[in-house]
């Protein structure tokens, strides 16, 4: 039987818009029945949309959880200001603050998850609001101390270090921007990041080049997406103006300004997590190896580490054994309280 997911505009949960901080930020709310056990906020990565926990997000409602997804700042709904500073980390996880406290208020906590960058926000926001934080997840993106000395990208990958990250190179750059504009090149380019493959066999991504663009008009379906959810992904990463992809991209374009808000936890030797963590690695994730997250450890007073078998889209390739994980640590983390409500 295939894993529980939302569809688009599902009835089970609801869509609401917010004022954050000044931006109009659009996200899901699905509400448990009855009280919830906790609140948790769920952070997509790129390219993506809060629909992208679709198959957690109905899983964790039916334990009791309230769970809030939202678009984040340059993504579908929610605006995508022109200004760099409003995609750093840190301005992302002062909008997350923000959000969480309607819903929890100013002494409550949350649970808070993310993938891709989305991981990258939510450890930052783990070093920034430590008390609205009751334990922290990601999936995928490992946590990496910052350096004292901002080394540019190109610096880093010249000298043959993190070769994982050539393509944002490319990202950060003006050609994807400006190539691929209007809904029908947006839905080739996404199709191509899923996965889709031409008639013989190639694929329209590597993390060592990025984007072939010769190859997209050629590529088969995505066997990670429906037609209706890459029609829906399409259609929101559309409805910005154009440059589309403008907002979505900028969160490559952000390492010296997230460099310069990390100086202080630099000079101090990095941050240390005391709150419980969990750390899902996916196997076969080009973009995010499992390598990556050599070290990590020392960071956290309470890690968690498991490992699932996908590419970087675990959360729709693996969605049972990623919501295994997060079921067994979240259980731990709230003393069994979900084996004792399993049991009601």
């Amino acid at each position: 039987m295939a894993p529980d997911k939302l569809v688009p505009n599902d009835s089970r949960v609801k869509t609401e818009t917010a004022q954050i901080r000044g931006k109009n930020y659009k996200y899901i709310v699905g509400e448990p029945e009855g009280t919830p056990l906790e609140t948790i906020v769920l952070i997509h990565g790129f390219p993506d949309l809060g629909f992208g926990w679709r198959y957690q997000i109905p899983y964790l409602m039916s334990l009791g959880f309230r769970v809030i997804v939202p678009d984040m700042v340059g993504y579908g709904g929610t605006d995508a200001p022109e200004s760099l500073e409003e995609y750093t980390y840190k301005s992302l996880s002062a909008d997350i603050n923000d959000l969480a406290r309607r819903y929890v208020g100013e002494d409550g906590q949350i649970i808070l998850g993310g993938h891709d960058w989305g991981g990258a926000i939510v450890w930052k926001a783990a070093c920034w609001y430590p008390q609205l934080i009751k334990s922290v997840f990601s999936v995928c993106t490992p946590y990496m101390q910052p350096r004292e000395t901002f080394v540019p990208l190109e610096a880093i990958i010249q000298s043959g270090h993190l070769l994982n990250f050539s393509y944002q190179l490319q990202f950060k750059g003006p050609e994807v921007q400006s190539r691929l504009q209007g809904e029908e090149k947006i839905r080739q380019f996404l199709n191509a990041l899923y996965g889709g493959r031409t008639p013989s066999g190639d694929l329209g991504f590597s993390a060592k080049d990025g984007i072939y663009f010769d190859k997209l008009p050629e590529l088969g379906p995505s066997p990670l997406v429906s037609k209706e959810e890459l029609d829906y992904y399409a259609k929101e990463y559309a409805s910005k103006e154009p440059p589309e992809l403008r907002g979505p991209l900028n969160y490559y374009r952000m390492q010296e300004l997230n460099h310069r808000d990390d100086a202080e936890v630099a000079k101090k030797g990095g941050h240390k997590f005391e709150m419980p963590a969990l750390f899902i690695t996916a196997t076969d994730d080009s973009a995010l190896p499992p390598s990556m997250s050599k070290g990590m450890d020392s960071a956290f007073a309470n890690l968690t580490r498991e490992e699932v078998k996908a590419s970087h889209w675990a959360l729709w390739q693996a969605s049972e054994a990623v919501n295994q994980h997060i079921t067994k640590w979240l259980d731990g983390v709230l003393d069994g309280a979900l084996k004792a409500k399993a049991s009601l």
